[in-house]
This record gives C-alpha cells, sequence and structure tokens, in this order.
C-alpha cells in the first residue's frame, strides 16, 4: 500500500524535474543577461538617466532590438550549420579572423575584470562606510567576490556556471525592479523617453549626450555575447527544429535586459536628474542618493551593482578558455589544469585597481575602445556567413534582413567612431 507521504514525495519530485527541465530552457538566455548587464551597463544607464533624465530610453529600446536581431541570427547560423561561430570564422573566412576575436575580445575582457571589480569594490567602500565607521577597504571585497568567482567555476560543470549565474542575476534583478518602483519619475517621463531625441546642452557638458548613447550601446550590443551565443546554443544540442525555443530564449534574456536597463536609468532620472546633481561614476550613487532615498533604497541599489558586477565578472573570466575550446573545436572541459591556470590569472587582475588606487572608470573606459572596434566586423561576419547559400541553404538570408544587417553596421560604425573619438579625448585631458 502506497503511503501518503510516499506520493508527496513523488508529487514533489515530478514538480522538481518539471521546473528545472523548464529552466533548463532559459539558462543559455540567462547566461547572456548576466554577461551584457554588468556595472559597464549600469554606468552608462545611470550616468544617462542622471544627466538625461528619461530622454534616452529610446535608445536603450534600439539597441536592445538590435542585440535580439543580432543573437537570434548567430543562433540561427548555428542552429543551421551546427558551427560556432569561431568555428565558422576560421573555416569560411580566414584563421586570423577567428585569432583577431581571441585576442580583440581577451583584450577587452581583461580590461573588463580589472574595472569591474574596481567599481564594485569601490561600491562596497563607500557603502559600508554607512555602517561601519571609515569603511572597510576596497581591497578586501575585491580578493572576496574574486575568490567567489573562482570557486564558482573549480566546479568545472557549465551547468553548474548558469544555475549559479541564474541565482545572482535574479538578486539582481529584483534589487533594480525594486529601486525602479522606489526612486521612479513621472510615468509621462517614461513614455517621452520613447520618442528619439538628443538632449540640448551646453557644448562643454562632458562628453555630452552622443558619447552617452554610444556608451549605453557599446555595453548592450556587445560582440562577445553573439559569438559566445553560438557556442551555448550548440552546447544545449539545439536543431532547426528548436528554433522557436532558441529565438523565445533570446527574447526573454532581451527583454529582460530591457527592463533591467530602464530600471537603473528611471532610478537616477527620479533622483539625481531631478535633484540637477548628474553623476560620473557609480559610487556616487551611494553618497549622492541617500539623503533623496534613504538608506533602504540606497543598500539594494549596491547590491543590485555588486550582482551584476559578479554576474559579469564570472563570463568574463571564462572567455578566454572558452574561446579556446571553441576555436580548436574541443570539448569545454574546465577542470584541466591549464584552463584552471588562465581563469585564476585573469581573476587576480580584479585586484589591480583597488591594490594599486588605480581609476575604475578609465579602466573600463579603455577596456570599452576595444568592444567599438570589433562590432562592426562582428556585423560584417555573421552578414557575410548568412548570405552564403552553400552554408545556410533555404536558411540563406532574404532582402528584410539584409537591410536590417546594413542598418546595424552603420549604426555600429557610427557609435564606434563617437565611442573612440571620446575615449580618446578623456585619455588626453
Amino acid at each position: 500500500m502506497t503511503q501518503p507521504h510516499d506520493t508527496e514525495a513523488a508529487t514533489n519530485s515530478t514538480f522538481g524535474q518539471k521546473f528545472a527541465k523548464g529552466l533548463a530552457l532559459f539558462l543559455p538566455g540567462i547566461f547572456l543577461l548576466g554577461f551584457n548587464l554588468g556595472t559597464g551597463s549600469v554606468t552608462a544607464m545611470a550616468k544617462a538617466g542622471a544627466d538625461y533624465g528619461m530622454s534616452l530610453l529610446w535608445a536603450v529600446v534600439a539597441s536592445c532590438l538590435c542585440t535580439f536581431f543580432m543573437i537570434n541570427l548567430y543562433g540561427r547560423y548555428t542552429l543551421v550549420t551546427g558551427e560556432t561561430a569561431l568555428q565558422a570564422f576560421r573555416k569560411h573566412i580566414h584563421p586570423a579572423v577567428g585569432l583577431y576575436f581571441i585576442i580583440a575580445l581577451t583584450l577587452g575582457v581583461c580590461g573588463s575584470v580589472m574595472g569591474v571589480m574596481g567599481i564594485v569594490a569601490e561600491i562596497c567602500y563607500e557603502w559600508s562606510k554607512t555602517v561601519i565607521d571609515g569603511g572597510i577597504a576596497p581591497i578586501y571585497f575585491a580578493a572576496s567576490f574574486s575568490a567567489l568567482v573562482f570557486f564558482i567555476f573549480w566546479n568545472g560543470k557549465t551547468q553548474f556556471f548558469e544555475r549559479s549565474l541564474a541565482v545572482i542575476v535574479a538578486i539582481m534583478s529584483a534589487s533594480f525592479l525594486i529601486n525602479f518602483f522606489i526612486m521612479m519619475p513621472p510615468p509621462l517621463d517614461i513614455i517621452k523617453g520613447l520618442v528619439p531625441t538628443v538632449p540640448k546642452v551646453a557644448s562643454s557638458a562632458s562628453g555630452g549626450p552622443l558619447l552617452v548613447i554610444a556608451s549605453m550601446v557599446g555595453t548592450t550590443i556587445f560582440s562577445g555575447l553573439f559569438i559566445i551565443r553560438t557556442t551555448l546554443v550548440k552546447e544545449a544540442g539545439w536543431t532547426l527544429k528548436d528554433a522557436r525555443t532558441q529565438r523565445n530564449d533570446a527574447l526573454v534574456s532581451v527583454s529582460l535586459m530591457f527592463v533591467i536597463s530602464a530600471a537603473i536609468m528611471a532610478a537616477a532620472a527620479g533622483t539625481l536628474y531631478v535633484e540637477g546633481l548628474g553623476l560620473s561614476y557609480p559610487s556616487q550613487m551611494i553618497t549622492l542618493l541617500e539623503p533623496l532615498a534613504g538608506s533602504f533604497a540606497v543598500t539594494i541599489f549596491a547590491v543590485g551593482i555588486v550582482s551584476a558586477g559578479v554576474s559579469s565578472q564570472f563570463p568574463n573570466v571564462l572567455m578566454l578558455p572558452w574561446l579556446l575550446c571553441d576555436y580548436n573545436d574541443r570539448q569545454r572541459d574546465m577542470t584541466l589544469p591549464k584552463y584552471r591556470i588562465m581563469v585564476f590569472l585573469i581573476s587576480l587582475l580584479g585586484l589591480v585597481v583597488p591594490f594599486f588606487g588605480a581609476r575604475p572608470v578609465l579602466v573600463m573606459i579603455v577596456s570599452q575602445a576595444f568592444n567599438a572596434v570589433i562590432l562592426p566586423l562582428t556585423v560584417l561576419c555573421i552578414f557575410y556567413l548568412s548570405n552564403r547559400k552553400d552554408l545556410m541553404g533555404v536558411h540563406k538570408n532574404t532582402l528584410i534582413p539584409n537591410i536590417v544587417l546594413t542598418l546595424i553596421l552603420a549604426f555600429s560604425l557610427f557609435t564606434s567612431f563617437i565611442g573612440v573619438k571620446g575615449v580618446w579625448q578623456l585619455l588626453s585631458a
């Protein structure tokens, strides 16, 4: 005779299996969300909201639409051919193109690892001063979070990576959404922000709205995102019959990307912009927000930034070994000593900014310069590959996707020019 508790246990087990199976469908998208929404995104969106209110919300919409299109196009290429992006670059364009992406993305990621952890440590230091007299030195926070990231990596299994990241992304999302409802601007301002406009400001304004738009685009439409996406699609075992799953996964990822980015912008717009305070770097949010929104909102915002930093740091340290495995078409066994040494050394870069007292925002700006240079080539590569009938067959691009790709290419060249020019001005100032 079946006991009641046996039936209940079986029901719970079935529910758990269904939930795990459902979650697994969206883990690649959650991984991409954690990868893309880091402190660079927080900085760009918060600065946009603090300096220009919600008037640049349209740029977030445009960036997310471009990101969805590119994620879906790169993903579809892998569904049709079974090849990842780097494998395709090596086989069908030139091996040097694949090596270029590995080197450029690795350099950008190394700068990002230093900048991200520097900003996270600085945020935590500022926040700690609100609860402990004098605060806790940034180096301790940087060491703790770097150790956490390396501990998660040590497990070595992609599924464990993705599920750990899903928890961190959930904390980040909840934190920024709570902040949105606490500090949101008038709804009419949010609606007006959907209309494309460029704010008119004095010529002496630092960077100006165009540079802010370029930084927002650069942190959202990230080349590494599309290349890693193909690796995740192939590892998930998806084929053409999973095209809808792939598209829905990308849609969930980009939709959350928009909601969280808009929430960060709105939190800054509803407080700092209203008070005319502006923003230069994230740690200012701690000191400037507290008298405006209270200690609870500041704590929640700090938790969101830390979660964003850790969620992006984790894929960052994995970038080089994953790219090498992808390029050489080898299984991603992250337990191999050579990969663990690579990740350990890259993780140590997170201590550079707090240890040497460097400027984290400057480091982040330099790393973004690499992203600006990579994006146009990323668009050109998928334009070429997705139009080859011998590779794509009946799934070759039609006129509309090619028009969209051309527009994205023009947009990427324009924002890259603005971004590189702005970086040069900041570095030479």
